[in-house]
């Protein structure tokens, strides 16, 4: 579309019918499939001292980057982290923080 707006395709009569659906999702279970760390523009930095090992970021990770082993998490599994930082967010001892550059592998 370059330059264009979404208004100079579609008027104000068109349907939701007539529009072309897009970000469908294919299916679940997919993100093992694919790496998502190439769309990463910021990068999570796990700070292991800070680390009280409560998981709290494990299922909030919406690409399961975050591996666990023993009842214990890991570093980051970076071909999958797509840096969207909610494991900062929900982390309540500051053991992930986000940093600039998504070239982290």
């Amino acid at each position: 579309m370059g330059d264009r707006r979404v208004s100079d395709v579609y008027g104000e009569d068109i349907r939701w019918q007539d529009t072309v659906p897009g970000a469908s999702v294919s299916g679940g279970g997919t993100s093992s499939e694919v790496t998502t760390g190439e769309w990463r523009v910021n990068y999570p930095e796990y700070l292991e001292e800070k680390c009280r090992q409560c998981l709290l970021c494990v299922p909030v990770c919406p690409d399961s980057a975050i591996p666990v082993q023993d009842g214990k998490r890991g570093g980051f599994n970076m071909l999958y982290c797509k840096g969207c930082g909610i494991c900062a967010k929900v982390c309540p001892f500051g053991a992930i923080e986000m940093r600039n550059g998504g070239d982290m592998t």
